[in-house]
């Protein structure tokens, strides 16, 4: 028994070591790319899924399974899209598991004040109970296009939809944000670039 263990041991470590040099990155790499993404992806998360909590877990994934990737993407613009990507789906696992479907629960005072990305986006108390009111799918939307500034094709890569889909659900989404809020600020979100084809 006490053989069949060690056996066990030395199989796990070995396959630990072998998934540590399978990683695609270098430790120098990695540290960058999660200094130039780790904040946005957090804030995405978090908005989104409207737990900060969930957005700690979820992000701690985003990279594990980044990481795993036999070939990841070499350009920095197609990494962050493709993180962007993870998270989306792992949001989307998340919805699909829960069993209860009530309003998230946004708290705008867990966001930190010293992350620029977030701090530049207005976290009045409306405008985080409208967010709140809205379906995660349209949450989704207004972030990436007014908070991250992504355009239609870069939406539509990201939440796994066609491009072509993207203006009339984002145009939905910000008349349904703008009723709840209830103001006249539609000047304030003007419609986010097009990709050029």
């Amino acid at each position: 028994m006490l053989t069949r263990a060690r056996a066990l041991a030395k199989g796990e470590a070995a396959r630990a070591e072998g998934e540590v040099k399978s990683l695609a990155m270098d430790e120098e790499s990695f540290r960058v790319l999660y200094e130039r993404t780790a904040r946005l992806l957090w804030a995405y998360l978090a908005r989104v899924s409207g737990n900060p909590a969930l957005a700690d877990d979820l992000l701690q994934e985003c990279y594990c399974r980044f990481l795993s990737l036999a070939n990841p993407p070499q350009e920095e613009a197609h990494r962050k899209n493709y993180l962007f990507r993870i998270a989306t789906n792992l949001l989307r696992d998340h919805w699909r598991s829960e069993r209860k479907h009530s309003p998230a629960n946004i708290e705008t005072a867990d966001l930190p004040l010293e992350d620029h990305a977030v701090a530049n986006v207005p976290l009045r108390s409306d405008l985080g109970r409208a967010l709140a009111q809205l379906k995660p799918k349209e949450r989704q939307l207004l972030w990436l296009a007014y908070a991250e500034g992504a355009s239609h094709k870069e939406i539509a890569a990201t939440s796994g939809m066609k491009t072509a889909s993207v203006r009339p659900l984002l145009f939905r989404a910000r008349k349904k944000l703008l009723a709840l809020i209830g103001g006249s600020s539609r000047d304030n979100m003007r419609e986010p670039r097009k990709a050029a084809s």
